[in-house]
């Protein structure tokens, strides 16, 4: 492909961190882009709100050949997105989930489409940090030193120093089971065989090569009915909605402690909150609830067995500003016939 022959637009919304601009993830674009010699020209679209429809990323897509930072769904990658833009062969979404669409539609039409998977560590510690908290609550444990403790010297000068408010929970010995064992759900498991853990999991294929070496690739009957922990790293497909249902729970180990960082429509809820209540399941760290944002409290926001977080493990700067490297990365490697991360 000649020189300066590719039109390119960018979709990039509000970074989500308190430590990077709008203006710097601009001028990342701009220095990445201008390395791929094959690009002629390319636009960058400041996303005014944060859910883009069809009609918002359809009228300003224009002639483009390759459009990056689409959220990759059926209520978008339809054919009259195609029928509209007939130049459009490469779309990229910024970030690792994406929604169904019609794959057989997007390749008849010969259209590429990848995902950007820039925070497979990121989102793997930040799942560790929800089962870190549900296993020592350090800042509880450090609100009393600092001050509680004081406040009750106050009044009982032989109060105890030495205090424990939560159980503690040792992770060695004990075992991880990994739903989806891609790029998150493997640095997953590295973290897990870090403190000790066995690690078992399940994909939908079977993954080959020495990076899986001591890893169990079981069925999902074995996940739920060996596990100590769970940590989600699934897509949300039709086969993955509702997975951990009151079936599912049903079979688990009494006490076992769910971990969510994928996405919230994977658990039933309701079956969880149940499981919680029950004492089935010991503790859930979730970064995901079924609808975000949620239009209401949800009966699990007020369980005292939940630590929840508003879809933030993707957030920190380094990992913002690697999906804009990455992107373009991925974007060289389809221009050398050699597509990287390809979910059609």
């Amino acid at each position: 492909m000649k020189e300066g022959s590719y039109e390119v637009v960018v979709f990039q919304g509000d970074p989500g961190t308190i430590d990077l601009t709008y203006e710097e993830m601009e001028a990342e674009w701009k220095k990445t882009l201008r390395t791929v010699p094959q690009i002629g020209k390319f636009r960058i679209i400041r996303q005014e709100k944060k859910w883009y429809t069809f009609e918002d990323y359809s009228r300003q897509i224009g002639d483009a050949d390759v459009a990056l930072g689409i959220w990759v769904h059926k209520g978008v990658i339809n054919e009259k997105l195609f029928e509209e833009h007939p130049d459009l062969k490469y779309i990229a979404t910024l970030g690792h989930g994406f929604e169904a669409f019609d794959v057989e539609m997007t390749r008849r039409r010969g259209v590429t489409i990848t995902n950007t998977i820039y925070g497979d560590v990121t989102i793997a510690q930040y799942a560790m940090a929800l089962l870190m908290n549900i296993c020592h609550n350090v800042t509880i444990q450090s609100d009393y030193t600092k001050t509680g403790y004081w406040k009750a010297k106050e009044t009982d000068p032989q109060a105890a120093y030495n205090q424990l408010f939560v159980p503690q929970i040792e992770l060695y010995q004990k075992t991880m089971g990994i739903i989806g064992l891609g790029a998150i759900g493997l640095w997953t498991a590295r973290i897990a065989k870090g403190f000790g853990m066995k690690v078992i999991a399940n994909s939908r294929h079977k993954k080959t090569g020495p990076q899986y070496e001591g890893i169990e690739q079981v069925s999902m009957e074995e996940i739920f009915e060996r596990s100590d922990v769970i940590s989600i790293h699934c897509p949300h497909t039709k086969e993955t909605e509702k997975l951990l249902n009151r079936e599912a729970f049903a079979k688990m180990k009494d006490g076992v402690i769910i971990i969510n960082t994928a996405r919230g429509i994977i658990i039933d809820e309701d079956a969880l909150l149940e499981a919680l209540e029950s004492r089935k399941v010991y503790m859930a760290g979730l970064d995901v609830v079924a609808n975000e944002p949620p239009q209401y409290q949800i009966p699990l926001m007020q369980s005292p067995y939940t630590f929840i977080t508003s879809h933030i493990a993707w957030q920190p700067k380094a990992a913002r500003l690697r999906a804009v490297d990455l992107a373009v990365k991925n974007f060289r490697s389809y221009l050398e016939g050699m597509p990287t991360s390809v979910i059609n």
